[in-house]
Formats: C-alpha cells, structure tokens, sequence
C-alpha cells in the first residue's frame, strides 16, 4: 500500500494505491494552503478504506516543480509520516507523474510556470527522462522539440495551442492529465519501491526546477 500525496498547486490531490492499482483518489482544491486539511483529508482517505498508517509500505511525494510554499508542505507532511512510521519514501517530479497520462513515445510535457515561462520536460514511454527538466518561455523550448512523433501531455493545452498553430509542430498528439496526479506518482512510487530505488525520509529533495526569488535574492 502508497499514500501518495501532491500539494505543488492550488489543486492538490492524495491517493491510496495497492501497487499499480488506485484505490481511490482525491481531489483538494486549497487556495489558502493546505496546511490546516491536509491531514484530516489523509486520515478521512484511510479510514473510508478501512486503512491505518501501519498498513502504509511506502509514502510518495509530487515533488514540484509547483508552488513553494505547496511543495514544502507535501514533502514535510511525507517525511513526518514515514519518518513516525519507519517507512521509505518516493519522491515524483509532477512533470512525470503528468507523463504517465501520455500514450506516446516521446510525451513532452509542458506546465504553466507563469511568468510567461512554462515548465517542460521530454519523458519516454516508460517514463525515463530525456535530456533535462527546464522552467522556459514556451516558444523557446518548443523550438527545441523534435517535431516526429512528438505527443505533448498538458493539464490545460488551451493555454498553449495558439503557440503552436501554424508551427512544424501543430500536428503533433495531445494528451490531457487531469488536476489529480496524486494516483500517478502513487502508481509510480510502485514501480521504484519494487525496483530497490526508495529512500529514507531525510533524503527526500524538492523539485523547484526555478528558484524561488528568496533563494535567488540570498544567492546574489
């Protein structure tokens, strides 16, 4: 059993997983942060399936990129829970949890970063990572994709279909996620446990991909 669960965006999500299987997913639209529902949420989940925190193998994490605030607060709440259950943890880039909604072999997935930049990432088949994740403009990073056999995988493509009209890559296939990816990092926190490749709490990283202007401000 994988409590996976994603506060990177205003909508979040958990979701209860027996290996490659959903049990059950939910959606948790949070604007004001998910600090005060998070855990009455998770436990309301386990008690609906009849599941204590005792029955839980592994504890994943959408890991960003996403909101910095939202993020933290996921990763806190999954290193607490293995950390008082003595449980591993995965962390899931959210660009590779929406991945998994593609059909393609060549998924690139694309995110709204705001700003006028977009997060993208180009996932293969079985999810393996092809060259970088990158916070860009849309327009500049596409121009880098090849445009045979392309599929993009997007949780809104109408926000970046009037880019690509007209382009060499206006024919390629798109693939929609939904807002809950919550059972995809779950469904993919199976796989890497089975694999060997879960870590203990403390080693758990963030997945900002763009720094925070905090962070960078520091730095400079």
């Amino acid at each position: 059993m994988i409590l996976a669960i994603d506060t990177t965006a205003a909508f979040g999500s958990l979701a209860l997983c027996d290996g490659d299987r959903v049990v059950e997913e939910v959606l948790i639209h949070a604007p004001e942060g998910f600090s005060g529902v998070l855990f009455p949420r998770i436990e309301a989940l386990l008690e609906r399936q009849g599941v204590s925190l005792a029955d839980i193998e592994c504890f994943a994490a959408a890991t960003g990129p996403g909101s910095f605030t939202g993020v933290r607060v996921g990763l806190a709440a999954v290193m607490g829970l293995a950390e008082a259950s003595g449980r591993p943890v995965v962390g899931v880039s959210n660009l590779r949890a929406v991945a998994a909604y593609g059909a393609g072999a060549l998924r690139a997935v694309v995110l709204d970063a705001r700003r006028g930049e977009v997060y993208g990432a180009v996932y293969g088949a079985s999810l393996d990572l092809l060259g970088d994740e990158v916070v860009a403009p849309f327009g500049e990073w596409a121009a880098t994709l090849p445009a045979e056999g392309l599929e993009f995988v997007a949780q809104d493509w109408a926000l970046f279909a009037p880019a690509v009209n007209g382009t060499r890559l206006q024919r390629a296939a798109v693939s929609l996620a939904p807002r809950a990816i919550a059972g995809a990092a779950g469904r993919i926190a199976a796989r890497e446990l089975k694999a060997g490749r879960a870590q203990a709490p403390e080693a758990l990283e963030a997945n900002y991909v763009r720094r925070s202007d905090a962070e960078k401000m520091w730095g400079e």
